[in-house]
């Protein structure tokens, strides 16, 4: 039983002021592994005061030893990458090829941002006007279970770029996660202070954060609901705001696309992180003269799609993250068949041979109207949905007519075709054939998806406040 009683606040372990636990499982198992001590509103002030007191001196730090510093970051990340690893797998039971990603991913962001520091210009002169880009403050960074230290590294990479300090509060659920990578950090020897990480629950940690003055900018990624509650409450001190919120991203088969090569992509997008993840492309958009062919490929792609332990390198999808998520997940597979949607394959249930672990069975929807709500909302499980389309303009209208806009995947045989079809596309990011993940482009969505971009340059500049003396 894993036992994590400290919080992380002006450079040091701490106990927290907050007294409550919540347990932490292993999703695999349904097994209790281990528990965490929260934080409260007390831990969240002491957490905000110790970055304020921080950011005089780190705001003027120069970029050459911002750089240093994420280079350090990235050495200490990268040293316990096997522990970030067995982390991931036993707190959260992702499968094992998005764990490696994960894991890289956390260490190699700090890179990433030390790159777009190379070449980054502060000062410019515009007109008559020096302009300099300064530190917003001290920033708030609140984080999801669903790819914990990806997120924690992501957003803290681009607070040390800009100078801004920083206080994170994680999901509670994923403590053990949390805690290997805040020893990671540690090992970097920063300045106390510069960061600081709280873990307690939304409505009390998150609140408290949000509403507190001495916050500049708060970055959130999660469900566009709570999205909505922070950015409210940041409204009223006219926080700044980065929200990377749902999603329901459709994949189009063009009818030109290969499909021996687009369905096994379509079903990569779609069942990726075990389906929990706002860029999954859920909503399969399929050439209706095609409809059967696609179908059947598609039934006979899913079963190479195993479940299980991610102990097993085989294992494609892993389980849901809790109890609550499996119901959740349930409830939809009953409401599509009673929208009138037919299962195509899966359905209800725990998987065959799976008695234990918060397994759902990768599904796929057909006969799907754009207006049923297992279209239209996000599920965040293994379930994806089969549209038809007449002609590409109908495709473009059904891909476009959604309350969310984060991501979309397009495929065809024909790349400048593709291209064109991608212009029309309302999403911040458009994947073209499955193309691999670039880090330094933005990211972030249209519509209810959110506003502002991580990553690179716009990351960077999210992060920033622009200063003009004229003269």
């Amino acid at each position: 039983m894993r036992i994590i009683d400290r919080v992380y606040i002006d450079g040091s372990f701490v106990e927290p002021h907050g007294e409550q636990w919540a347990p932490l499982f292993n999703p695999a198992t349904e097994e209790q592994i281990g528990k965490v001590r929260l934080a409260d509103e007390e831990d969240a002030n002491r957490a905000v005061a110790a970055a304020r007191r921080a950011f005089p001196a780190f705001s003027n730090t120069s970029k050459e030893e911002r750089i240093t510093m994420l280079k350090r970051l990235h050495a200490a990340v990268s040293e316990r990458a096997g522990d970030l690893v067995e982390a991931m797998r036993v707190e959260y039971a992702a499968p094992p090829s998005f764990i490696d990603f994960a894991a890289r991913r956390a260490g190699n962001v700090f890179l990433d941002m030390a790159e777009i520091l190379e070449s980054y210009d502060f000062r410019r002169r515009i007109g008559r006007a020096d302009v300099e880009m300064r530190p917003s403050g001290v920033a708030v960074a609140i984080t999801p279970w669903n790819s914990n230290y990806s997120f924690i590294c992501g957003k803290l990479s681009t607070a040390i770029a800009s100078g801004s300090t920083m206080v994170i509060k994680p999901s509670e659920m994923s403590a053990i996660q949390t805690q290997v990578i805040t020893e990671c950090l540690h090992e970097a020897d920063l300045s106390k202070g510069v960061f600081n990480i709280v873990t307690g629950y939304g409505n009390v940690v998150g609140a408290a954060l949000t509403a507190n003055r001495d916050v500049s900018k708060i970055t959130f990624t999660g469900s566009t609901v709570t999205g909505r509650a922070i950015a409210q409450m940041a409204a009223t001190t006219m926080k700044r705001v980065t929200m990377e919120l749902g999603g329901k991203s459709p994949s189009i088969i063009l009818d030109d696309a290969d499909l021996q090569v687009a369905v096994p992509q379509v079903l990569a997008a779609g069942f990726l992180n075990s389906g929990q993840a706002c860029i999954a492309g859920s909503r399969i958009l399929v050439p209706e003269y095609r409809r059967d062919e696609i179908e059947a490929r598609l039934k006979e792609e899913v079963k190479v799609f195993t479940l299980g332990d991610p102990g097993d390198s085989e294992v494609r999808i892993g389980p849901m993250v809790s109890q609550k998520q499996w119901d959740r997940v349930q409830g939809y597979l009953r409401l599509g068949q009673e929208e009138g949607a037919t299962l195509l394959i899966g359905g209800e249930g725990r998987p065959e041979g799976l008695e234990r672990g918060w397994f759902v069975r990768p599904t796929i929807f057909s006969g799907v109207r754009n207006d049923m709500r297992i279209a239209r909302e996000e599920i965040f499980g293994p379930v994806l949905c089969v549209l038809s389309y007449r002609d590409e303009e109908e495709a473009i209208a059904i891909a476009n007519d959604t309350d969310y806009g984060l991501q979309a995947n397009v495929f065809s045989s024909d790349l400048e075709r593709a291209k064109r079809a991608a212009d029309r596309i309302e999403a911040g990011r458009v994947i073209i054939n499955g193309a691999p993940h670039e880090p330094l482009a933005p990211f972030g969505g249209f519509k209810q998806s959110g506003f502002g971009r991580e990553f690179g340059v716009f990351g960077l500049e999210a992060f920033l406040e622009p200063r003009a003396v004229i003269s």
